[in-house]
């Protein structure tokens, strides 16, 4: 480990924002690879109060001692090691504590409530669980006596598998924490490129004049995981590549294109803004899904080079499953903004790349003057990467250098890499940002629940019509962009996706 590290003091340091942090499932996959790492970020930078203390719980019968070596352990290998320093673990190894705690039984949850005895401090509760316990939870801490009137709740996606389950998890939450205090993660929310995406859109009048039908021509949005399924076989066929990461991901990425400008940055604006975007989108009818959105479920085929299984293949698979692994749409947003601009959505598992990007295709000038041969050139693109690098590029055209190239066009882009340009500063995770957000009591990076459940009416219409149509998904193989269908889907409309290898 490198030398100790002098924390800078930050916006919250040892100010009143001081938490009592309980983390249900503590010694599961998303805490260990992502809520811990990035609580360690916030305390080396200064961003944890002096007073915050986190509490792990698990089923497993550890105690403080075994938990905080397994965070030890974490940390190793999640932290690079010239950001690991012992000034840092030993205060953040100080705040952890451990109980071991069955959440489908009430009896033990009076051990939260002996742990907060005497704290003025409020409680966050993050429930790194299955959402099937949501409810159970909420409703153990209340009868506990262990809510206060400023505790907060964080939950996680999927929230339900459709509208009905996610309307009665959401009513089970809301018995216990007003939707003043619940928090509902996406992680993409919490990315420094979409937070870009905000300032892009509503701080530069050269977008903001432009951001229309009059001006773009249609936007695409690809979230392809090199991945297959990672030992989640059982849950992932009960939900679908559309559940996963439509439902959620997509559409959310989707508002933030769309949506009209708010009021301003307080987290009601946001939010109404984009379920007015939810409520446009135009439903697909039994002719327009055959059309317009292709299912797909991956076979064998290589990965790097390597040989992958078939998701029927997979390990615990169900050989007649049709359960989706990908999806692709044309969809629109019906209104006075976006009419006649399609947006082509695709995600997928077992895909040539780990890639999650936003193109924003401009119109080409109403009189071409140049090149006939390069007429295909002439339009602007811009290009907003997620992963695996963030950045944001715009495609723009000039004369292409040399005496004989005449008034020959070449594009290139006017680029905007964050680890180029801000090489010294190190590009925070998106959990880190959320969980200062949830600390400060601010909640515009979060999804209300009337957001969540316009995504899911939307999407339950979709899965309702592949079931009346009996529409079996079409096989790619592993390391592919997807069916040969999402490509004619689109060559069907005289465009193409964008690939930026």
């Amino acid at each position: 480990m490198s030398q100790s590290h002098d924390a800078q003091t930050g916006a919250l340091g040892d100010s009143h924002h001081a938490i009592d942090l309980v983390i249900f499932g503590a010694l599961g996959d998303l805490a260990q690879r992502k809520l811990l790492p990035a609580l360690y970020h916030l305390d080396r930078e200064g961003l944890l109060s002096a007073d915050t203390r986190i509490m792990g719980l698990a089923r497993q019968n550890h105690d403080v001692v075994a938990f905080q070596k397994q965070v030890s352990k974490t940390l190793s290998t999640r932290i690079k090691s010239d950001e690991q320093d012992e000034q840092t673990l030993t205060r953040f190894f100080r705040r952890l504590d451990y109980r071991s705690l069955d959440f489908s039984q009430p009896e033990g949850f009076s051990a939260i409530r002996q742990w907060r005895e005497g704290s003025l401090r409020p409680m966050v509760v993050y429930l790194s669980v299955g959402a099937k316990l949501y409810g159970d939870i909420s409703h153990h801490l209340s009868e506990s006596g262990s809510i206060g009137e400023e505790d907060r709740v964080v939950v996680e996606k999927p929230i339900g598998f459709d509208l009905a389950s996610s309307e009665a998890i959401n009513d089970a939450i809301g018995r216990v924490f007003p939707e003043s205090r619940i928090y509902r993660i996406d992680h993409y929310l919490g990315k420094e490129t979409v937070q870009n995406l905000i300032a892009l859109r509503f701080a530069n009048p050269l977008f903001g004049t432009q951001w229309n039908q009059n001006h773009i021509s249609h936007v695409e949005i690809t979230v392809a995981e090199k991945v297959g399924i990672e030992g989640r076989w059982g849950y992932f066929d009960e939900a679908g590549q559309l559940r996963d990461m439509v439902q959620n991901h997509l559409l959310q990425l989707v508002c933030l294109i769309a949506m009209d400008p708010p009021a301003n940055l307080d987290a009601d604006a946001i939010r109404d803004e984009k379920v007015k975007v939810l409520k446009a989108l135009k439903p697909f009818t039994g002719e327009s899904i055959g059309r317009d959105v292709v299912r797909g479920q991956y076979i064998a085929g290589t990965t790097d080079g390597q040989p992958v299984p078939g998701y029927l293949e997979e390990e615990g698979a169900n050989a007649q499953s049709q359960t989706e692994t990908f999806v692709a749409m044309k969809t629109q947003v019906a209104n006075w903004r976006w009419a006649g601009v399609p947006f082509y959505l695709r995600t997928g598992k077992r895909m040539p790349e780990k890639l999650s990007q936003i193109v924003i295709h401009f119109r080409q000038q109403p009189h071409y003057i140049f090149d006939p041969d390069q007429r295909d050139l002439a339009a602007n693109k811009l290009i907003i990467r997620l992963q695996p690098e963030e950045g944001m590029a715009l495609q723009v055209l000039t004369k292409d250098s040399g005496l004989d190239k005449g008034m020959r066009l070449r594009p290139g882009p006017l680029h905007l890499d964050f680890n180029s340009a801000f090489p010294k500063s190190r590009i925070p995770d998106a959990y880190e940002r959320l969980l200062l957000e949830v600390m400060k009591g601010q909640q515009y990076l979060f999804v209300r629940r009337d957001e969540v459940e316009h995504a899911w009416r939307w999407c339950d219409q979709l899965i309702d019509g592949w079931k009346t149509r009996e529409m079996p998904p079409r096989r790619y193989p592993a390391g592919s962009w997807g069916p040969v269908a999402s490509i004619a889907m689109i060559t069907q409309d005289g465009r193409s996706w964008y690939e930026d290898y």
